[in-house]
């Protein structure tokens, strides 16, 4: 099936959903090997602007939507994936922002459940991963707010790091949602403060195994892979 069906076969209530809250359009984005249909923020830089805008004439509550671009940590994480044999696995992928890596994981076979923690994102994630509508679930979770009713072999998140206060609440959710044996995998482009969690890790009993992607696009600079675990 080519681009133009699979956009064609999008619910026009999924598509008014979006509409109804985001100026959007269609972008073609390599994951998982081939060229797959993605429903992106049209002005992404306008957005974060507008969001700073509101900030600072004091209103609460406004999140960046950082969620509106597809950063390299993403499909460097995609990269990751075609080590690992994720063909009917369970996949959550936490902060999932524009859904590449969990599309990623369903291309590859695995049954997903893409989350974001605000609803924006949500709407543009159900419109990319509709054709593979039999293994990706979407919906919100919110770290150390919400929580699902199953745990998971293997949990995947990019870009999620960034910010020091969030760590504590996501790595609750991990704990809630991580089964037994199960790995997390976390991807950055080699930031500061990713090393900075690596070693607030190893205080909360986590093991950790890091990993580096080349990436085509700009072989100097690699994304990194956090491979994170369990201590037994």
């Amino acid at each position: 099936m080519n681009t133009e069906e699979q956009v064609n076969q999008r619910p026009a209530e999924l598509i008014a959903a979006a509409d109804n809250r985001l100026v959007w359009e269609w972008k073609t984005t390599e994951i998982a090997g081939q060229e797959w249909p993605m429903a992106v923020a049209s002005d992404p830089d306008a957005m974060l602007v507008e969001a700073c805008e509101r900030q600072d004439a004091g209103e609460k509550d406004v999140i960046d939507p950082f969620w509106a671009t597809t950063w390299r940590a993403a499909s460097g994480l995609d990269r990751f994936l075609e080590r690992l044999d994720v063909q009917g696995k369970r996949v959550l992928e936490l902060g999932c922002g524009t859904g590449h890596v969990g599309i990623a994981a369903a291309i590859r076979g695995a049954n997903v459940v893409l989350t974001d923690g605000v609803e924006d994102p949500l709407h543009l994630v159900r419109l990319s991963s509709y054709p593979l509508r039999e293994r990706c679930q979407v919906q919100r979770l919110r770290f150390g707010i919400d929580q699902l009713t199953e745990r998971f072999p293997v949990i995947v998140g990019s870009d999620v790091t960034y910010l020091r206060e969030l760590w504590p609440q996501l790595m609750q959710t991990v704990d809630q949602h991580l089964a037994d044996g199960g790995q997390l995998l976390l991807s950055d482009p080699f930031r500061i403060i990713a090393r900075e969690f690596r070693d607030w890790l190893s205080d909360q009993q986590w093991q950790y195994e890091e990993h580096q992607i080349e990436m085509p696009d700009d072989r100097k600079h690699p994304i990194r892979i956090m491979q994170i675990k369990r201590q037994r």
